[in-house]
């Protein structure tokens, strides 16, 4: 029995070894005790009016004009609908980046508040005043006078550098539990959620919850390597902070403007599918395929395309469609990059001066379900108008056959053809010639849909 007991000791220590368990479990106390005085908690209050509705308007009283008690309700009541205002709270995470007191945030912890409260870590409440916000990235930079307070800052490290599995812990005010800590991994870089055009979220199992919005993310040397901004309300395990080196500049910005001015390119772009990828001869999807230019824009000066795939943008490798938004974006106005493009499977090299981002950007049919499944019209005064079209250039799908080979693609009823493998389409007319004289296998058709333009691949039968 004893000789069983330690054969089964033995065997957990080499399992133990093997594994790498030790007793070097990280300890996240000393970094919970240097960062929690510069977490602060943030409570806003909203002010919102409502009208009252005079619940005894339009009854008819059953004594008519000698009612008795008419003057009592029209005193009281009448056909007024007087204000009443009313307080919406909620409550947020911030920390502290300077002895003056400015404090960074989430844009939604802040946005459209009456009052803002700041409460530190020795229950000292102070007003704060918004510097700037950022919406599009949800990052808010607000600031608060210490009153000769001697505050504690964080310090910024350096997201670029954090790894998939490194430990990072979570601090903030979720549910109103003021600075509570909470550690977990990196589950991944680079996420999308659909929150914004230049989604790059950290990944994490760290605990986070409503009201730890804003608060910081922190790696095992105690410093801010995100913002905690986002978790889906299904799940557990799941939760995203904003990269503090995006951070960064945006709230060096809205420091001294007050607002955040972006790099601007001036195109429309797809994602690069592996059909589109195998149509213009690429190894490998990447990069962001441009489906259309914005006239006069810095794009159009340099001579980039409708059709050229990005794949570099000064000097980076453009992985995919979400990447080069955020590299735009971050680029100094006025900077001149060299920008690389994939133009009819050779590589061209422009030269870009980046701009400043804008604030605000009847039926001849055709045969029945032609062999791409599509019936289409010319595009008439009438259309044009009740579709609001800007030129009658092209020729509108009118439907679209179930399992068809423009089905299987994705066209869809409403879009408008407007060129067929860089053949442009005016008419009915074009499109039957180009169609019936087109002999390869796989056709690139290029559609306006809406204000866009996509590119689509169809592989036509043999």
């Amino acid at each position: 029995m004893v000789k069983r007991f330690f054969i089964l000791v033995m065997l957990m220590f080499f399992s133990a070894q093997l594994y790498g368990y030790n007793n070097n479990l990280p300890n996240f106390v000393n970094i919970a005790k240097a960062v929690k005085p510069a977490v602060v908690n943030i409570n806003t209050t909203k002010i919102i009016k409502r009208k009252f509705i005079n619940p005894f308007h339009g009854f008819q009283s059953p004594f008519g004009e000698n009612d008795p008690f008419g003057d009592f309700f029209n005193k009281f009541f009448g056909n007024r609908y007087p204000e009443k205002k009313f307080k919406q709270k909620s409550l947020g995470s911030g920390f502290i980046i300077s002895k003056d007191g400015y404090i960074l945030t989430n844009n939604h912890v802040v946005e459209n508040a009456d009052v803002i409260n700041v409460t530190l870590s020795n229950k000292h409440s102070f007003k704060a005043k918004v510097i700037g916000t950022d919406p599009k990235t949800d990052i808010a930079l607000i600031k608060i006078d210490p009153k000769g307070e001697d505050l504690t800052v964080v310090k910024l490290g350096d997201s670029d550098k954090l790894e998939v599995g490194e430990w990072v812990i979570a601090i903030g005010n979720p549910f109103g539990f003021s600075r509570t800590v909470t550690a977990g991994i990196v589950s991944a870089k680079g996420r999308v959620i659909g929150e914004g055009p230049y989604d790059s979220f950290i990944q994490t199992d760290a605990a986070i919850n409503p009201g730890n919005s804003g608060g910081p993310l922190l790696n095992m040397d105690g410093e801010v390597v995100g913002i905690n901004t986002a978790i889906i309300a299904s799940a557990q395990g799941i939760g995203f902070a904003i990269p503090i080196n995006m951070a960064k500049d945006i709230m060096q910005q809205l420091k001294e403007n007050g607002s955040v001015v972006r790099g601007w390119l001036g195109v429309y772009i797809q994602k690069v599918s592996k059909d589109l990828a195998e149509y213009f001869g690429m190894k490998e999807p990447y990069g962001a395929l441009v489906s259309q230019v914005i006239e006069g824009s810095p794009a159009d000066k340099a001579g980039i395309k409708r059709g050229d795939i990005i794949i570099e943008f000064d000097g980076k490798k453009v992985d995919d469609i979400d990447m080069l938004p955020r590299l735009v974006a971050n680029t100094k106005v006025g900077k001149k990059v060299d920008v690389v493009v994939l133009r009819e499977h050779s590589k061209k090299t422009l030269t870009v001066e980046i701009g400043k981002l804008p604030e605000n950007t009847k039926l001849a049919k055709s045969d029945k379900n032609d062999k791409l499944g599509l019936t289409v019209a010319n595009i008439t005064p009438d259309i044009m108008k009740k579709y609001g079209l800007e030129d009658n250039e092209g020729v509108l799908v009118v439907s679209v056959k179930p399992d068809s080979i423009a089905d299987e693609a994705g066209i869809q009823a409403g879009d408008i053809i407007k060129s067929m493998e860089y053949q442009i389409v005016k008419n009915v007319d074009d499109y039957r010639k180009i169609l019936r004289n087109f002999k390869k296998e796989k056709m690139l058709v290029d559609i306006k849909r809406g204000k866009s333009r996509i590119f689509f691949v169809l592989k036509l039968k043999k």
